[in-house]
């Protein structure tokens, strides 16, 4: 049986690749190996309920699409994953017009989805959650009542922890945006750009290159909590040892002098330094490091995807640093046609509608009617997006396969390990 499930699922894949493959632009977003098992059914609705509000596709098996929709005053919002690659985990305050503009920009990607993928047999069910709990908990209801079978959304971590409280009673998975891992759960899946994956990534890159001893500067709040927590996970698995953990108020520039001073005097022990905020923080600690006559040549700095920036790579002192973070050349080219199809450049989350979009299409394709079951959702060969590689673990939490960057002295960067094409050899 085992030899026939295997062939079975190349043979998905190469169908659904082959789909994706024919594209215009020839973007491989699709499904990768989505085993077919036997389990319950999601497919619960015999007579299709009346739709109400506004739909994407015609196809016969509905999937609800939770967006913060109105524009609330700013005191209600709770914030949207940010724009850049990575972000923190607990997201900072936003207005009502900036939560709808990324409601239409999920929006907009969803329906790019559905254009490429021709035939898909699904409907989206467009539902506003008003960018919060309550609107999330009912916008959840109305989209199961109306015959979803997931719900894809919502963005804001306490909407999807709603949402899920709602679905969760009548067996519905949910596919959130969230970067807040308290909102994971078992049938919560989080399809976002996760600090544990920077983090896991370029320690293990850290590690192949014989970096053993580790320093690192973090802010002190609940993004640099979250990261701590994954830096002293990753850093053990491996058999590194941690030399210093200094924690620096965020925008206190005296501050993370201090600290920087205090990591300095340790330089000699130190052959890696993790410092995974974006911005100036990389560039001053450097600064603050070399005026105080540390020995810096043999430390290696790290970073996360938050470096990911202009600005950050044109800084002289940060070349030769490493920082993890998507492949970016199939974002590039959807970026393009996006641009092409609403006139204006996408921000860099503007993949995760799109992949959440084409995985729901592409299972219904693939898996028949146990398309959204937990057996299916959480493969361990996981899934082919925009972004590369990811995969759900049981406890909702994404797994991505990220390359590893290099920046360099022209204020680019340049890949120094490529993004894996399957988990076989980096999970």
């Amino acid at each position: 049986m085992s030899g026939i499930r295997f062939a079975l699922n190349k043979r998905i894949f190469r169908q659904l690749l082959s789909a994706a493959m024919l594209l215009m632009v020839g973007l491989v977003s699709g499904c990768m190996n989505p085993a077919v098992y036997d389990g319950p059914n999601y497919a619960q609705q015999t007579i299709n309920p009346v739709v109400h509000g506004r739909t994407i596709g015609e196809g016969s098996v509905r999937v609800g699409l939770l967006l913060p929709l109105s524009k609330l005053e700013a005191s209600q919002q709770q914030a949207p994953v940010a724009v850049a690659q990575n972000v923190s985990a607990y997201p900072q305050q936003t207005t009502g017009t900036q939560a709808n503009e990324v409601a239409n920009l999920f929006e907009n990607a969803a329906k790019m989805a559905l254009t490429d993928f021709q035939g898909a047999d699904i409907q989206f069910l467009v539902k506003d959650t008003q960018g919060t709990q309550d609107g999330a908990e009912a916008a959840a209801r109305a989209a199961i009542s109306e015959g979803a079978e997931l719900l894809i959304g919502p963005i804001y971590g306490p909407a999807v922890k709603g949402a899920s409280r709602i679905a969760r009673r009548a067996g519905v998975p949910v596919i959130g945006f969230s970067s807040d891992t308290n909102a994971a759960s078992q049938g919560t899946y989080l399809l976002s750009f996760l600090p544990e994956s920077d983090v896991t990534r370029i320690i293990s890159f850290a590690h192949e290159q014989e970096r053993v001893s580790y320093a690192a500067m973090l802010p002190n709040n609940s993004y640099g909590a979250v990261v701590e927590a994954s830096f002293r996970q990753a850093v053990g698995s491996f058999g590194g040892r941690i030399v210093t953990i200094e924690r620096y108020t965020p925008g206190d520039v005296d501050d993370i002098r201090a600290k920087a001073s205090k990591i300095g005097k340790l330089a000699s022990q130190v052959d890696a330094l993790f410092i995974p905020e974006g911005g100036g923080v990389p560039p001053f600690v450097m600064q603050v490091l070399t005026e105080n006559g540390a020995s810096t040549g043999s430390i290696k700095i790290l970073g996360s995807g938050l470096w990911n920036t202009p600005d950050l790579l044109k800084s002289p002192v940060m070349a030769g640093s490493w920082f993890p973070a998507p492949d970016d050349q199939n974002f590039k080219r959807f970026a393009e046609r996006y641009q092409q199809a609403y006139g204006q450049v996408p921000p860099r989350n503007a993949s995760l509608a799109y992949d959440a979009a084409i995985l729901a299409a592409g299972l219904v394709r693939s898996a028949g009617a146990d398309r959204f079951t937990p057996r299916v959702l959480t493969n361990q060969d996981g899934f082919l997006g925009i972004d590369g590689i990811f995969r759900f673990r049981q406890d909702g939490i994404i797994q991505r396969g990220l390359a590893v960057y290099a920046v360099s002295s022209k204020g680019a960067a340049k890949v120094v390990s490529p993004a894996p094409r399957t988990f076989s050899n980096h999970f």
